[in-house]
Order: C-alpha cells, then sequence, then structure tokens
C-alpha cells in the first residue's frame, strides 16, 4: 500500500472538483483557413535548396518546362516556386517590390505567365519582417501594397519568412503574438486580392513560435522544423519533429516539414524513406533539386504514383505513430477507401526486421489482409503480421487492405487500468505541468512521440521529465524542455511497464485513479494495472 492515504483522498476530491472546470478546455483541433486552396498537400518545386539566391528568370522557366516533360506535372505536382534573392536591393519610387532586372529581364509578369502557359501555377517569396533573410526588402508596412502587386503578376502562391522582424515594435509581445499579427496581416492582404493564393508560412521554428497550436485559420501551411539539409540527420530531425503534430493538420492546412532532399545528396535509399515519411506524414511535396538535370532515380522516387496517392488522399488525416523503439518506427495513416498506409523505418545503420499488426494499425475483421508494397508494387496476403527486412536508414511502405479500418493510431500512451491517455492538462506547454490521465481524443496534447529514450510531445518541444530529478515514490512526472537528462529518459518494457532510467520506478496512475484528471507519478513497479500501459 502507499502512504498518505489522506494525500490520496484530498487528491481524489480536487480531481472531481476540477472536473466541470477542465471538461470546459477545448482541445486544439485542425481548422482550415478556408479559402478552398491546398485540400490536399501542395506540390511543386522550389529552388532554394540546389539553387540558394542564384534564381533566375531562365532557371525558372527551364524548371518549369522540365516538371512539364519529365512527368512530374503529370504526377500532381502543380507549383513553380521562387526564393528569396529575386528582387532588387530597394523598392521604387511607388514603394513597390522591384524584380532584379538582371535576373528578370522580362519581368516576373512574364514568367508566371509562361510557367501557366504549361498549366502550371507560379509561387513567390517574401518576408513579414523590414528585409527578406538574404536582405531584401521586405513587406512589414507594405502588406497590402505587395499582395496587390503578386496578385496582378498571376502568382499563385506566396511563401512568407520570418527574418527581420521588428520586434521592437510590439513591446511586451511575445514572439508568438507577433506572429499571430503579422502573418494574419497578410492573410487578410492576400484574401482582399480576389485572386486565389496558397499561404505558406515559413514561421520561426525555435520553438517560440508554435504555429501549429493557433496557424489552421491563418494559412494552408506552416512549417515545424529547421531548414532541412541534405543529409539523413537533418531528414530524420524534422521527421521527429514533426509527426506528433498530426492532430493539427487536414484539408486545407498542413504541417510542413520543409522541401524535399530528393536527388540532393543522400543515397536512393534514404530518398525513398524520406519520400515515403513525407507522403505518411501528409507533409507538402515541395521537392527542392535541380529538376533540369534530374537522373532517372530521382526522377522515379519523385513520381511514385502509388507513394503520391498516399500523401494526397483526400480524407487528409496525417500518419502516427505506431510504435518507436531502438530506431525503428512503424506509422500508419487511414486512407479515404478504408485502406491503411503503413511505413516501416529504419532509423539505424543496420538492416533490421520490422513488424507490427493488423490490429496495431487499426485494422480488424477480416481472416486476411492484403498488402502492397508501394516501392515494388509487389502484393502478398497476411492473417495479421505487417513485417519486413529493412535496410539501415530505409522506409518499407505498404497499403493494407481488406477488414474494417477503426480510429488510427495517434502516437498515445495508453493507460490500461483506466482505459484512458497519458495526457497535458489544458494543452499547456507550460514547464513542469504534472501530466494526467485523460479520454483519448486524438489532440495533440495527447500525442507522444517515443524516440531515443525520450517521450516528446508539442513536435519536440517538451519532454516527459521526472521533477527535479528526484528518484522517490510519488515524484510528479511533469513536461519540460527537453535537455538530455537522465531524468528525461525512459524504458518501454515488456510487461506493459514504462520505467524511469534514472529512479527505476514505473510510470504510476495515482491512486488506482480511473477519472478524468488523475494525475501520474513515479512509484515502486508492482504490477498494477495503474501501472500498465500501451505505447501506440
Amino acid at each position: 500500500m502507499k502512504p498518505s492515504p489522506r494525500r490520496r483522498r484530498l487528491a481524489a476530491l480536487m480531481a472531481v472538483l476540477l472536473l466541470p472546470v477542465l471538461a470546459l478546455v477545448s482541445a486544439p483541433s485542425a481548422s482550415a483557413l478556408g479559402n478552398g486552396l491546398a485540400l490536399t498537400p501542395p506540390m511543386g518545386w522550389n529552388d532554394w535548396n540546389a539553387y540558394g539566391c542564384n534564381v533566375s528568370e531562365q532557371l525558372v522557366e527551364q524548371t518549369a518546362l522540365a516538371m512539364h516533360n519529365n512527368g512530374m506535372q503529370a504526377a500532381g505536382y502543380q507549383y513553380v516556386n521562387m526564393d528569396d534573392c529575386w528582387m532588387a536591393s530597394s523598392r521604387d519610387g511607388g514603394g513597390n517590390l522591384v524584380a532584379n532586372s538582371s535576373k528578370f529581364p522580362h519581368g516576373i509578369a512574364a514568367v508566371a505567365n509562361y510557367v501557366h502557359s504549361l498549366g502550371l501555377k507560379f509561387g513567390i517569396y517574401e518576408d513579414a519582417g523590414t528585409a527578406t533573410c538574404a536582405g531584401y526588402p521586405g513587406s512589414y508596412g507594405h502588406e497590402q501594397q505587395d499582395a496587390n502587386l503578386f496578385a496582378s503578376w498571376g502568382v499563385d502562391y506566396v511563401k512568407y519568412d520570418w527574418c527581420n522582424i521588428p520586434f521592437g515594435n510590439f513591446s511586451g509581445q511575445s514572439h508568438q503574438q507577433v506572429a499571430k499579427t503579422l502573418y494574419t496581416r497578410m492573410r487578410d492582404a492576400l484574401s482582399a486580392t480576389g485572386r486565389p493564393i496558397v499561404f505558406s508560412m515559413c514561421n520561426g521554428w525555435d520553438g517560440s513560435v508554435q504555429p501549429a497550436t493557433w496557424a489552421g485559420p491563418v494559412a494552408n501551411l506552416w512549417r515545424t522544423t529547421a531548414d532541412i539539409q541534405p543529409n539523413f540527420g537533418s531528414m530524420l530531425s524534422n521527421f521527429h519533429n514533426t509527426v506528433g503534430l498530426a492532430p493539427y493538420a487536414g484539408p486545407g492546412a498542413w504541417n510542413d516539414p520543409d522541401m524535399l532532399e530528393i536527388g540532393n545528396g543522400m543515397s536512393a535509399t534514404e530518398d525513398r524513406a524520406h519520400f515515403s515519411l513525407w507522403a505518411e506524414m501528409a507533409a507538402p511535396l515541395i521537392e527542392g533539386g535541380n529538376l533540369v538535370n534530374a537522373s532517372s532515380t530521382t526522377l522515379s522516387i519523385l513520381t511514385n504514383r502509388a507513394v503520391i496517392a498516399v500523401d494526397q488522399d483526400p480524407l487528409g488525416k496525417p500518419g502516427t505513430q505506431v510504435s518507436s523503439s531502438g530506431g525503428h518506427d512503424v506509422l500508419a495513416r487511414q486512407l479515404s477507401n478504408g485502406d491503411v498506409s503503413v511505413v516501416l523505418f529504419n532509423e539505424t545503420g543496420s538492416t533490421a526486421t520490422i513488424s507490427t499488426t493488423a490490429a496495431a494499425i487499426g485494422k480488424s475483421g477480416a481472416s486476411s489482409y492484403t498488402l502492397t508494397d508501394l516501392w515494388s508494387g509487389a502484393t502478398s496476403t497476411t492473417t495479421g503480421t505487417i513485417s519486413a527486412s529493412v535496410p539501415a536508414h530505409g522506409a518499407v511502405m505498404y497499403r493494407v487492405a481488406g477488414g474494417t479500418t477503426g480510429t488510427p493510431p495517434s502516437g498515445t500512451v495508453h493507460a490500461v487500468g483506466a482505459g484512458k491517455c497519458l495526457d497535458v492538462p489544458n494543452s499547456t506547454q507550460a514547464n513542469g505541468t504534472q501530466v494526467d490521465i485523460w479520454d483519448c481524443n486524438g489532440q495533440a496534447n495527447q500525442a507522444w512521440v517515443n524516440s531515443g529514450g525520450r517521450f516528446t510531445i508539442y513536435g519536440g518541444a517538451k519532454c516527459l521529465d521526472a521533477y527535479d530529478n528526484q528518484t522517490s515514490p510519488g515524484t510528479k512526472v511533469e513536461i519540460w524542455d527537453c535537455n538530455g537528462g537522465a531524468n528525461q529518459q525512459w524504458q518501454v518494457n515488456s510487461n506493459g511497464t514504462i520505467t524511469g532510467v534514472q529512479s527505476g520506478l514505473c510510470l504510476d496512475v495515482y491512486d488506482n485513479g480511473t477519472a478524468n484528471g488523475t494525475k501520474v507519478e513515479l512509484w515502486t513497479c508492482n504490477g498494477g494495472a495503474n501501472q500498465q500501459w500501451t505505447v501506440r
């Protein structure tokens, strides 16, 4: 028996008293801008990753023609987007942006017209601050003027960056508040033009802005990560920082882990994994490579219709992690026809067998299921086990048909005894907030990612943490900034328990409670149902 029964009774009483209050707090949910655009994740190209500041009229037009001819347009890629450095160093006498005349001798409208003549759409770059990241004029104070100019040029997509923000003009406001103000200004300016323009927020990614929690009504997509680099480690980091944000995304409102680096330096195996993960997460597919001289291997990856169909599935439900252990990840995504897309991803440097089951991905009710390998095209059947030998840094992607599909897994940590989910109360992100259990709802405050021995939430912004490095029974379990400490390391055990690596104690639902709001703590492992967890 645990000591302090009076403490237990008081806590139970407080939980009952607080329930009406907690029930009034709405969990975040995906909500879209409502401009009718990007109902599936945008697909296209952007010059930055391969060319940096060396954008030009010739490059944009050559790439558009390549996309028209090499199968990318036919596969669904629409947007031809140019990034920073397209403009002159100063505005004209009327305050208008001006194209760099040596790079764009015929002007931006002419380039847009050429792109449109091929049946493609044209995108442009600007910044919410006083200057772009490369030092060219930003849109701060010129939002409507710039939006009107873009519309007059025939722009279909605006990528809006987050450099050189005049925070001094927003005294006392947080970076998130400033971001809401400035991105809403441009949203409204674009809307006022009357032209349908996809709005892409390239916002601050350092944890200060947290766009997924509020950007749905403001933009069609928002960045969730640092700028991607053409290496496996960068791609992996962007995956980890995005996969837990699935509850916030949906038709018209997408998490953006940054552009694709297909053909830019990773191996073909890594490129296929990259493409599989982005499709499974319902991420925008904006390629950042050299398409004029793309290899047949690069094009075969970018134009895989079966994988693209998963990314573009009209249900718009991003995939979530079913399991993650030892660098072996299983993701599942419910599709509009009842199928489930499954990715078996191997983060490690050695070939590994990765497995899951039909039940774990939300499938039931059939004696067998059909598996279609979306990279090889091979089909097979299974009575329930879904398994493959996955190469180092590789992924195997299946489409699973048959039976019925229930609610897909959503990265939850499920308290078996209570039948509820590990939850951050009121969706707060404040350090020191003690976690509790609550009815499973698929929202971001229950979307845990188990990776590298840590349980992260809110896109990796916070970690599950044992208070103050304490190791005694009764230590509260909270969220805190991820810092790599031993008190943020956890072991998922085969007997259903989760133990703190530092303390050796079990993750425990206080006093065997089953009510919403019951707190979670560390306690001596005892085999009780309140110490049994399923990581989904």
